[in-house]
C-alpha cells in the first residue's frame, strides 16, 4: 500500500470517529433532553407576556362644590380615612342649620298634638258630665211635670239642654278622634312628621359630610388632576389611590398552553425589576372569560374572510404570596415571567364556584351614620322634653344640637387637608 493510500485511510477513519463522536453526543443530548422534557418541561407552561395588575381606586365627589383643600399629592402614601380633598362647605352648613331648625319645630308641633289629645280627653269628660247633669235635670222635671209642678216650657228647655249637651259631647269626641288619628300608635320619635324631618337632617348632614373626600383604602396616590379653586361635579375623577398590597399578575398564555392548566396550580414568577435572584410564588386564581382580542376596543372581525390566523392569548390571573409581596413590592404594569406547574390536573379547567365573600370593602363612608343619628336624637331630646326638664336637658345637648365642630368628627375625618 502506498503512502498516499495509507494517509487517505487514516483520514477516513478519523472522520468516521469524529462523526461518530458528534452523532453520539447529539444522540445523548437528545436523549437527555427527551428525558428532561418528559419528566420536567412537559409539566411546566411559561410565558414572559405577564404584567402586574391591581385596583386603581378613583376619588370622585358625590356632590358639587369648589375645592378648598388638597391633602395628598402623587407618589404619597395615604391611609384609609385620611382626607384627600375638601370642598367648600358653606352651603351645606346653611342647609344643615335649616334642617335642624325644621326638626326642632316639628318636634314641638308633635308635642302640641299629644298635649291637645290630653286636653280633648278632658273636654270629653266635661261634656259627659254636663250631659249627665242635663239628663238628671230632665228626669226630675219630667217627674214633676206629671203633677203639674213644672210648666211645659220649662220641661221643653230641659229637653233642649239634653240635646245640646249630647251634641257638644259628640263634637268633642269627634275632635278627640281626629287628633288621635294623628298621634295614636306613635311616640314622639316615631311620629311620621318627626321621622320625615329627621330624614331631612340626615340628608343635610350627609351632604355636609361629603364635602370632605377620604381615602377609601390605604395606598399610593396617583394621577392627581384636581386643583385648588376648581369647581367639581359628581363623578369627576380627582385622583386615584392604588393599594399596592392588593396586586396580582395577569399572565397571557397561548391557547395550546391552557389545556393542562387548572385553578390552584402553583406558579413561580420573576420580575424584571428584581431579576431572577428574587422568585415570587403564587397560584392560579382564575381564567379570563375570553381572549384579549375578544375584549379589545376594536375586536377583529374574522367573518369578513380577510383574515390571518393568529394564536390567541387568554389572561390567567395569578395570586401572589402577601409576605413575598411585602418584602419585594411590585407596581402596576411591571413585566413578569410566569411558570405554571401543571402536574395536578384533578380540578375542572373552568370551575363554577360562586364566592360569597366580599374581596374588598371599606367602612370609611359609613362612619357618618352614627354621628347623624346622634344629632337627630339630641335635637329630639332637647325639644321633646317637658318644660320643667328643658333647662336641665339643654346643657347636655347644646353641642349635639348645634353644628358639629371639627373636633366632633372621627379622627380620620378631622384632620384638615
Amino acid at each position: 500500500m502506498s503512502t498516499d493510500e495509507s494517509s487517505t485511510t487514516v483520514n477516513r477513519r478519523r472522520r468516521w470517529r469524529l462523526l461518530s463522536a458528534v452523532g453520539g453526543t447529539v444522540l445523548g443530548l437528545a436523549l437527555v433532553y427527551g428525558f428532561y422534557w418528559g419528566h420536567v418541561l412537559r409539566w411546566h407552561q411559561s410565558t414572559d407576556d405577564a404584567y402586574v395588575s391591581g385596583n386603581v381606586v378613583e376619588i370622585t365627589p358625590q356632590i358639587s362644590g369648589t375645592v378648598v383643600g388638597i391633602g395628598a399629592d402623587d407618589t404619597q402614601f395615604v391611609k384609609a380615612g385620611q382626607p384627600l380633598v375638601r370642598l367648600d362647605r358653606s352651603d351645606a352648613r346653611v342647609a344643615l342649620d335649616q334642617s335642624e331648625a325644621q326638626l326642632a319645630r316639628t318636634v314641638r308641633e308633635v308635642r302640641n298634638q299629644f298635649a291637645t289629645s290630653a286636653q280633648l280627653e278632658a273636654a270629653v269628660e266635661v261634656k259627659q258630665t254636663a250631659l249627665t247633669a242635663a239628663q238628671s235635670d230632665l228626669t226630675r222635671r219630667e217627674q214633676l211635670g206629671a203633677s203639674g209642678a213644672v210648666s211645659g216650657e220649662e220641661l221643653q228647655h230641659a229637653r233642649d239642654a239634653v240635646r245640646a249637651a249630647q251634641a257638644d259631647l259628640a263634637a268633642a269626641k269627634q275632635q278627640l278622634a281626629a287628633n288621635r288619628a294623628r298621634v295614636d300608635g306613635t311616640t314622639l320619635a316615631d311620629h311620621p312628621e318627626v321621622r320625615d324631618a329627621a330624614a331631612a337632617v340626615r340628608n343635610a348632614y350627609l351632604t355636609w359630610a361629603r364635602t370632605e373626600l377620604p381615602a377609601p383604602v390605604s395606598g399610593f396616590v396617583a394621577r392627581r388632576s384636581v386643583q385648588l379653586g376648581q369647581r367639581v361635579s359628581p363623578g369627576t375623577a380627582l385622583m386615584a389611590v392604588v393599594p399596592l398590597d392588593q396586586v396580582w399578575v395577569d399572565a397571557n398564555f397561548k391557547e395550546p398552553q391552557l389545556a393542562a392548566m387548572r385553578v390552584g396550580q402553583p406558579v413561580t414568577l420573576s420580575a424584571d425589576l428584581y431579576g431572577s435572584r428574587v422568585v415570587f410564588h403564587g397560584h392560579v386564581a382564575g381564567f379570563g372569560a375570553g381572549t384579549g382580542a375578544a375584549f379589545s376596543l376594536l375586536p377583529a372581525q374574522n367573518a369578513t374572510g380577510n383574515w390571518v390566523k393568529i394564536v390567541q392569548r387568554v389572561p390567567v390571573r395569578v395570586a401572589l404570596d402577601p409576605a413575598e409581596l411585602a418584602a419585594h413590592p411590585l407596581q402596576i404594569g411591571l413585566s413578569m415571567r410566569a411558570d405554571v406547574d401543571v402536574h395536578d390536573k384533578s380540578g375542572a379547567r373552568l370551575p363554577q364556584i360562586a364566592s360569597t365573600a366580599t374581596p374588598w370593602a371599606t367602612e370609611v363612608f359609613g362612619s357618618t351614620d352614627a354621628l347623624a343619628d346622634a344629632r337627630v336624637a339630641a335635637i329630639i331630646s332637647a325639644n321633646g322634653a317637658a318644660p320643667a326638664r328643658a333647662a336641665a336637658v339643654a346643657p347636655q345637648v347644646t353641642a349635639a344640637s348645634g353644628l358639629l365642630a371639627d373636633t366632633q368628627l372621627p379622627a380620620a375625618r378631622r384632620r384638615a387637608p
